[in-house]
């Protein structure tokens, strides 16, 4: 998974995130831990975060 520019910090993607492999300081970060399951992408308001491309 990948976070864009758009990234505001909003922390929606962190708290709906099942795996916590999200951690939001200034911008969210995807860590090591996440499965790409796409949680993070239908709960992001800004559309920030898409799957690797």
């Amino acid at each position: 998974m990948k976070v864009n520019q758009n990234c505001v910090g909003c922390g929606q993607c962190a708290a709906y995130c099942p795996y916590n492999a999200i951690i939001v300081f200034g911008r969210a970060s995807i860590n090591s831990t996440c499965v790409e399951c796409g949680t993070c992408i239908d709960y992001c308001p800004l559309g920030a975060i898409s799957g690797d491309e």
